[in-house]
């Protein structure tokens, strides 16, 4: 388990953790998501004590760790560079720290074939890192972290560098390793589908602050504010601008929702496959179509709707609809999103 109490980084006059305090379950598989710049990894790098703290505690099985090296603190960290020996085989490069420890020679290669039983490996012990690809090197570089042992697993954007293909074969492998090892584990992208499908929790970041923090289905169903809202889920949520009167919702240019209790409401969220298309006497909106995306088993439409903007919506792969085509849309009422003049959500 670990904790962070109230902590904070500076660098000289710039504060880029602004006062973090939060809990890591025991075998709790957690992902730092946000925008460049937002502290994620600077965070990371704080609880591994490759950068020192400024403020506050960091706790590891309630023992404070704050001043302790990163070689006290029994933490594995494995970065988007592999960092791999050139010179050395994968047998080699993954036993590596464990020789420099002073590990005994059999006991190293028990370690090491675990390890590489676990990430399938076995065949390419023998190999250099330039007979690999990409994938099998970020392998190996996991496996020089699992031979440690440590009490938990740091990730920072290990995916970052490799193709589309591989990122997602290494996705799967990374999450059935955490199912294997039931270790805890902290993994920073900005990549939200990597968060969406292997997080226990997220833990959205922004400007060196926890914007929220939940599971993956809490964050895309019930964002706190419009960040979240916007920056989770995969076209982004629609955002419209609306007025509200007791128990009317009004779209500039389209037509009025009743929906109480949302007389605070500024803008209107709704997520692309909420929204689906109809005839113009059902429409809440009109719009032309501008953009056509085929994804194959999926389409996106991009509705120009005149004063409400943009509307992005998801649809079958199998529509026939082409740009310049007038539609109407329907908002599915139960899956609105309501955010008042702050950008809380109400």
């Amino acid at each position: 388990m670990i904790k962070l109490k109230n902590v904070e980084k500076w660098f000289g006059n710039a504060q880029v953790i602004r006062g973090i305090d939060f809990t890591i379950n025991e075998g709790e598989f957690i992902i730092f998501v946000g925008p460049s710049g937002c502290g994620k990894s600077t965070l990371l790098r704080m609880i591994a004590g490759l950068e020192e703290t400024s403020k506050g505690k960091i706790f590891i099985d309630d023992k404070d760790v704050t001043a302790q090296p990163p070689a006290k603190r029994g933490l594995a960290m494995v970065f988007q560079t592999y960092a791999l020996y050139p010179h050395m085989n994968v047998r080699e490069n993954m036993g590596f720290g464990l020789k420099t420890a002073g590990v005994p020679k059999e006991e190293i290669e028990n370690m090491v074939n675990d390890a590489a039983n676990i990430l399938k490996l076995e065949d390419y012990l023998e190999r250099r890192p330039k007979e690999l690809s990409g994938g099998q090197r970020q392998r190996v570089a996991i496996g020089r972290a699992i031979v440690r042992n440590p009490i938990a697993f740091l990730f920072d954007e290990p995916l970052s560098n490799l193709d589309a293909a591989l990122r997602v074969e290494m996705r799967y492998e990374i999450a059935k390793l955490s199912q294997t090892l039931k270790s805890t584990m902290i993994y920073v992208t900005h990549d939200q589908v990597e968060a969406m499908t292997l997080a226990d929790r997220i833990v959205v970041l922004q400007d060196g602050l926890i914007e929220q923090i939940g599971t993956p289905r809490e964050l895309y169903d019930s964002p706190i504010n419009l960040f979240v809202a916007q920056f989770i889920g995969s076209p982004k949520m629609n955002i419209i601008n609306c007025t509200a009167t007791n128990s009317t919702i009004k779209l500039a240019g389209g037509n009025n929702i009743e929906i109480k209790g949302k007389e605070a409401a500024t803008k209107l969220g709704i997520r692309p496959e909420a929204i689906s298309l109809t005839t113009a006497d059902k429409a809440h909106v009109e719009g032309v179509v501008d953009i056509v995306e085929y994804l194959g088993a999926d389409t996106y439409l991009i509705i120009d709707c005149a004063q409400l903007g943009k509307i992005t919506l998801r649809t079958s792969g199998e529509t026939t609809l082409r740009t310049q085509a007038q539609v109407g849309l329907s908002f599915a009422l139960d899956k609105l999103h309501f955010f008042d003049g702050n950008g809380k959500a109400i």
